[in-house]
């Protein structure tokens, strides 16, 4: 199955640099008359070039024009242009797309839904972006702005197109929370730098395999485990989890005092034991008993992988019936496990076996893993036949 990308240029994005206007907000046109040249696009190619020997592997979804899709077109790349109200958007005029369209795109994005949302652009695009998505998913900036102080963007944009192909060949690429800053132009004309935090977005970043280790330079097994458990009730907190079997999920267990059934399903919800050795249909009644309660408050599937084998569902937990992942919903999966749990398996992706073929087609993709306290990777389901 192949990786979904999200794509959107600001084509404006550091027009106002060259001409000495600190910014591009509101002063497009201002820099065109100045003689200010678009870089946008050509900074986005730098990055995306790089990704044409594996086009086969991924689709891009993206906007119409100078937004991505003229882009997608000149490389070659497969693409679908999102539907959203851009009939203001002109071929080839650079100011008929504004911050209205980069949120739009972003929104009508975040509703088709994709692996990882690519956008061109400086501050202010990171802003807007933030605004539409916010941590819906992971996202990575190619720089193109006047000013960068945002920790969402690549150094360069050779660097996030280093990162995409990473993601592209299957290695473990970490994702780590950054933060969305901008500062306020008008005031930076007048020499006054003022700068605003304005949340955090999830990035995709170059692998440093050894992020969480501690004890000398290498994982250590139960340090690890108990900071992926620490993550994991912070994650489920007050809510309904369904814990699966597994050694790492057994510590799990055990982190939060309670008994666990090894090659079993358990429920907890408060971080109470509420369920043993689960049965498929009793876990059904459960899910549908809490959901009635409680609509707004998500339970949680905490699941890990096979070791050397891969597989997180169809193996040792037939419990976690199609019927059951698809109550709780793809979104709602916490997959953990320790990097050298993933490095074991040699880049192979993580396999599925529900017993419905459209669900497991459904569940490949890229998908977050907790490996760590607040420390994850990105990483691919892909069966076989889906590839």
């Amino acid at each position: 199955m192949k990786i979904k990308f999200g794509l959107i240029i600001n084509p404006v994005a550091g027009l106002g640099g060259s001409v000495a206007l600190k910014g591009s907000d509101n002063v497009a046109e201002q820099a065109l008359i100045l003689g200010a040249q678009a870089k946008a696009n050509s900074r986005a190619e730098q990055a995306l070039a790089q990704l044409v020997v594996d086009k086969d592997k991924f689709e891009i979804i993206t906007a119409a024009h100078l937004m991505g899709q003229s882009l997608c077109q000149s490389l070659g790349l497969s693409h679908q242009v999102i539907d959203f109200e851009q009939d203001s958007l002109i071929s080839d005029d650079l100011l008929s797309s504004d911050s209205k369209h980069t949120i739009d795109a972003a929104m009508a994005i975040k509703k088709v839904g994709v692996d990882c949302l690519i956008f061109v652009g400086g501050d202010g695009t990171a802003r807007n972006i933030y605004s539409a998505v916010g941590d819906e998913f992971p996202v990575l900036g190619i720089p193109a702005g006047v000013k960068i102080h945002s920790g969402v963007y690549a150094i360069t944009p050779k660097a996030a197109g280093k990162v995409l192909s990473l993601i592209l060949s299957n290695q473990l690429v970490s994702l780590m929370e950054r933060d969305v800053m901008d500062i306020d132009e008008s005031l930076f004309r007048q020499g006054i730098v003022k700068a605003k935090r304005y949340g955090e977005m999830t990035v995709p970043a170059e692998l440093r395999y050894m992020q969480a280790v501690k004890m000398g330079g290498k994982e250590s097994d139960e340090l690890v485990l108990a900071d992926i458990a620490a993550d994991v009730i912070r994650e489920i907190d007050d809510g309904m989890a369904i814990i699966g079997s597994g050694s790492t999920t057994a510590f799990l267990m055990e982190e939060m005092g309670l008994d666990n059934t090894l090659l079993g399903v358990d429920v907890v919800n408060d971080q109470r034991l509420i369920g043993s050795d689960v049965s498929a249909k009793k876990l059904l009644e459960m899910i549908e008993s809490y959901q009635s309660q409680m609509p707004s408050n998500p339970i949680k599937l905490v699941v890990t992988l096979i070791g050397g084998q891969g597989h997180i569902f169809g193996r040792g937990n037939q419990q976690l019936s199609p019927q059951v992942i698809r109550a709780i919903g793809r979104e709602n999966i916490i997959v953990i496990a320790t990097k050298t749990k993933l490095e074991a398996l040699n880049q192979r992706p993580l396999l599925v076996d529900t017993g419905d073929m459209r669900l497991d087609e459904e569940l490949c993709g890229l998908i977050k893993i907790t490996t760590g306290y607040q420390d994850y990777v990105m990483y691919q389901i892909a069966n076989p036949e889906h590839l």
